[in-house]
């Protein structure tokens, strides 16, 4: 029988990813509540959105839709975070972001309308965001802990994902800007092969550094001046075939002098306003070779 579920994997080749289109509540009254740079237009968000969609199909990536509405909350495009998909199903998250509540259980219903199951549901006190979570290896998940992800929301996902043989392995995350802002591990590195990896050194965790070191990975370092237009959020469609947003050259040019095939997207409105890169904006439901 064909999967069609499973994405234990941050660079196997993608076959269908789940997305959400911005709608009425991504264009904010308040940005500042959000923690977003400036009001999003909605309708240059919805371009931007449909570009990066056509980009992916033009992968050979199927998109679903995520529809369900949820008034009120603008980070819901930002689909990556509610939950993980393993190859025995989904692990719904709890929002370590507290607008952001809410969007699991809508997410959970997603995924029953496309037959992927729910492994397991966080719950009372865990909390943890998608943007915490990355696949070292198929049998090796790295839950950063930062103010997204506490401890409880770590022993939660140890406890599902070792009876189905994944490890999970914690890396602390620096303070940064405090606990408003938004840190994921994922603001800080993405994997692009089973051994390249493209970081930024300056907040990048040393014991984390050298785990990737030990299990082979080369890296790819992003500049300072291109940390803030989200260059280590890099989403790979493929081994060493990615997409970025655009406006980051340098790291662009390095990520080519190793073999890497680059696209970029444009996203003022749903990337640098709102502070999410390509990866915050896909939840991969299936990667396979």
């Amino acid at each position: 029988m064909t999967r069609t579920y499973g994405s234990q994997s941050m660079s196997d080749p993608l076959r269908t990813v789940l997305m959400r289109r911005p709608d009425a509540s991504f264009a904010v009254s308040d940005p500042n509540r959000w923690g977003y740079a400036a009001k999003p237009d909605l309708t240059a968000a919805q371009k931007e959105h449909d570009a990066l969609v056509e980009l992916l199909k033009r992968s050979g990536i199927e998109v679903l839709y995520h529809e369900e509405p949820q008034p009120e909350k603008a980070d819901s495009i930002f689909v990556h975070d509610p939950a993980i998909v393993t190859d025995r199903g989904a692990v719904i998250l709890r929002m370590g972001k507290e607008l952001r509540r809410g969007e699991e259980g809508s997410m959970a219903r997603a995924f029953g309308s496309f037959g992927v199951p729910i492994l397991a549901t966080l719950h009372n006190d865990a909390t943890a965001e998608g943007g915490d979570l990355l696949w070292v290896d198929h049998d090796t998940l790295a839950v950063g802990q930062g103010f997204r992800t506490n401890n409880e929301g770590l022993r939660q996902i140890r406890e599902a994902v070792e009876a189905i043989g994944i490890e999970a392995v914690p890396v602390p995350l620096p303070s940064f800007r405090g606990p408003e802002a938004c840190l994921h591990l994922m603001s800080l590195v993405s994997l692009l092969d089973d051994d390249l990896a493209v970081v930024y050194p300056r907040l990048f965790p040393v014991p984390f550094w050298k785990f990737l070191r030990e299990h082979g990975f080369d890296f790819v370092e992003v500049p300072d001046e291109e940390f803030q237009t989200m260059a280590p959020n890099v989403l790979a469609v493929a081994p060493r075939d990615c997409i970025m947003l655009e406006g980051n050259p340098v790291t662009e040019a390095r990520l080519k002098d190793v073999g890497c095939r680059v696209r970029t997207y444009r996203g003022k409105e749903i990337s640098l306003k709102a502070e999410g890169g390509a990866t915050c904006l896909t939840r991969p439901v299936l990667r396979s070779w």
